[in-house]
């Protein structure tokens, strides 16, 4: 019997200038895979030098980012005063908790140069005790991320435990993020986790013998064991982990009680979050209110 995976389609989103994402997760099908509730992929894309790419200071609660690139850089600057240049291959994981500011903006030395874009940005959901927890940032180096080869597949490691191997990457529930590379004749069977989904970046790749489609993700059945390979240079990933049940998300705040939306809402239409150091400028909260 063939597995019953759910298929999810992205919607292109404009996040101004034309920056384009190509938005995974939340969907109609499905709003979350294990902690993660939002995927969008950027790119690859190349900027021109007066393309203005920089995402102004705005505010998240309730969530953790996780930015993770395979080309490009950018300088990530938040309301804890971190300053951090994030590079390919790097894990960066700002946990939002009970509220955090943050900008995201080309380097100084890339400006005003031809430039390459290429990453993703996902969030996590917090468990329910952790959502008001103090705002945090935490850089792990590429260099730190485990790699490992297995069925010919070369894996990092991201987030969580597979194959016996455990990247330092501190999570709140049971997390898993993958990034593997695959070439001709490569054949991984899928490490576990109570909810996974696939996502090829690059290439065409394969689930059993049978073509993941392009430009989609897709929701695993819990419990099966696939093989994924590939006939040709391909790049994919796999995240999931442990549900931590419905959640509420209106525009960069999540919670899982929707008076905590509202209330984060007032807040920064009065501007009562903390600022990021340096920063003059903010992204305004949409004209339409959480219900």
């Amino acid at each position: 019997m063939n597995p019953q995976r759910i298929e999810i389609a992205p919607h292109v989103r404009d996040l101004g200038g034309g920056f384009t994402v190509r938005r995974l997760l939340p969907s109609a099908a499905r709003q979350a895979v294990g902690p993660f509730l939002f995927c969008d992929h950027f790119g690859p894309l190349t900027a021109r030098a007066d393309d203005d790419h920089d995402v102004r200071p705005h505010p998240h609660i309730g969530l953790a980012t996780v930015t993770y690139l395979f080309e490009g850089a950018m300088v990530h600057r938040d309301s804890t005063g971190v300053v951090q240049r994030i590079e390919p291959g790097a894990i960066n994981w700002m946990t939002a908790g009970r509220g955090i500011v943050h900008s995201e903006r080309t380097p100084d030395d890339l400006r005003g140069q031809v430039r390459l874009s290429h990453g993703l940005q996902l969030w996590a959901a917090l468990p329910a005790e952790d959502e008001e927890l103090p705002p945090a940032f935490a850089h792990t180096p590429a260099a730190a991320i485990p790699l490992l080869e297995v069925g010919g597949a070369r894996l990092r490691v991201l987030v969580g435990s597979a194959f016996g191997v455990t990247s330092p990457v501190a999570v709140r529930s049971p997390t898993l993020y993958l990034d593997i590379a695959l070439s001709v004749g490569d054949a991984l069977p899928l490490p576990p986790a109570e909810e996974r989904a696939v996502y090829v970046v690059e290439g065409d790749a394969q689930l059993d013998g049978e073509d993941i489609p392009p430009g989609r993700m897709l929701v695993l059945e819990p419990g099966e064991e696939p093989m994924l390979s590939a006939d040709a240079d391909a790049r994919v990933v796999l995240i999931g982990g442990a549900p931590l049940g419905p959640r509420h998300l209106w525009w960069n705040f999540v919670s899982s009680r929707r008076d905590r939306i509202a209330q984060a809402a007032d807040d920064w239409a009065a501007q009562r979050f903390e600022r990021v150091p340096g920063e003059s400028e903010f992204i305004p909260l949409p004209e339409r209110r959480p219900a």
